[in-house]
């Protein structure tokens, strides 16, 4: 398998070729078996499209079930430590020249390892795929509604947001899913965190309170955990990076992370100064309640469709790749296969959105239960079990650090699962006694 060429010496020596100086002029071995050609720039526009989605939709939401200044606290933990989780990622790979998720979980554990990382995988970002496309469904009809004006009774395929969903999947996220690499979907991601910007902007700038908190909910740690899940693409764009360095990578991460923290923030902020503990779990139904047909915002709708429906293909490759890795390791690239993967995802995704009742279990559940395997649990572990104990030991600093950050995924998993639980059966018994 060309991820796993590298064996523990092999691998050490590879990286450090790429790493330092080669005094004697010869070309380094390449960390992956082709040259990175992805700019820096680009790769802070794809990891940031990876980060970005549906969830800035959802924070106003969280906000308003804390308070800003617990919110704050919370959004800036789980920022830092998915920092911290990227770190320990890029660490492990450099050690032994790997650059797949899985095929770190193959080096830890052997097989198992492997299936729990490419089951991780599948389930964060079918779920994020889920939410994007669900977005697509609910909106995309009452914005062609407002734009034309047309009454909501009418029976045209049009304003069916199952057709529509299926119309976008089909024209525009297969095709740019079907690329090779993922560099090429480059100038797609600038152009998704452009509307997510415009609307920032508009929240931001033309707020203004309008109704007159409330605890903290189930769902709160899990959305905010689900708006920084960007582990399963960060190898791929290590990858494609040109002139791949551990630091460079951690330098992508970083600026993309503090760059949709600061986004994340700012939506949930003037999000919940304009609605207060009003605020709907899908933030732009709570805008399009005021005034469905105001230009302005139907033009922030719009910006918002564009941005999640091309964050779909950025999400898409890892989930392809895991696929591919569980069950065709000893398989080259087979362009019949990259098709058939993309379809088949595209397909279940379609009815799985087709059929979702609503937004919130989608965030919850799998917020609470892959996303702390992939940004704290697999790092720690994988770090732990892949970094030589002749390098650090058992009792190192480090690895004590990665130890207690996995048993704070650990920690955090069953606790929000806990909180599901209890939330879930208050609110049957309430609809059971009449409530």
């Amino acid at each position: 398998m060309e991820d796993d060429q590298f064996e523990d010496a092999e691998g050490n020596q590879a990286e450090n070729e790429e790493f330092l100086p080669n005094s004697e002029g010869k070309k380094p071995m390449r960390f992956t078996d082709f040259e990175g050609k992805t700019s820096f720039g680009m790769s802070v526009f794809n990891l940031g499209n990876a980060i970005m989605g549906s969830g800035i939709l959802g924070l106003a939401y969280a906000m308003a079930n804390t308070g800003i200044i617990l919110f704050l606290f919370l959004l800036s933990a789980v920022a830092a430590l998915s920092s911290y989780s990227i770190h320990l990622l890029l660490k492990a790979s450099g050690v032994v020249g790997i650059r797949a998720y899985e095929q770190l979980g193959l080096r830890a554990f052997g097989t198992p390892g492997k299936m729990a990382a490419g089951i991780a995988i599948t389930l964060q970002n079918i779920g994020a795929m889920s939410s994007y496309l669900y977005i697509v469904k609910s909106e995309f009809p009452l914005v062609i509604q407002a734009f034309l004006k047309t009454d909501s009774a009418t029976d045209m395929w049009y304003l069916n947001g199952n057709y529509l969903v299926v119309l976008v999947s089909v024209t525009i996220i297969l095709p740019l899913a079907l690329m090779k690499q993922l560099g090429y979907l480059g100038y797609t991601s600038g152009f998704s965190l452009s509307c997510m910007v415009f609307f920032l902007s508009v929240v931001s700038l033309c707020w203004h309170p309008l109704f007159t908190a409330m605890g903290m909910t189930a769902y709160t740690i899990p959305i905010l955990a689900f708006a920084f899940v960007c582990h399963p693409e960060v190898l791929p764009i290590y990858t494609e990076l040109r002139n791949p360095t551990q630091r460079r990578m951690q330098h992508v991460s970083n600026i993309s992370i503090l760059v949709m923290y600061t986004m994340y923030f700012l939506a949930a902020l003037f999000g919940y100064l304009t609605f207060y503990d009003n605020v709907e779990a899908e933030l732009l139904h709570t805008y399009s309640r005021i005034d469905p047909y105001d230009t302005l915002m139907l033009c922030v709708r719009l910006a918002v469709l564009t941005a999640v429906t091309l964050t779909v293909p950025i999400v898409l490759f890892p989930v392809r790749r895991a696929f591919q890795q569980m069950l065709f390791p000893n398989k080259t690239f087979n362009w019949l296969r990259h098709i058939a993967i993309a379809v088949t995802l595209l397909t279940f995704i379609n009815i799985l959105v087709i059929f979702a009742p609503n937004i919130l279990p989608i965030f919850g559940i799998i917020g609470a239960t892959s996303a702390p395997c992939l940004i704290f649990i697999f790092p720690a572990i994988f770090y732990i079990r892949i970094v030589p104990k002749d390098v650090e030991p058992m009792h190192s600093t480090p690895k004590i650090v990665a130890a207690c950050f996995a048993c704070l995924g650990f920690l955090f998993m069953i606790m929000s699962l806990s909180f599901i639980i209890i939330d879930w059966t208050t609110g049957s018994n309430n609809a059971g006694s009449g409530h």
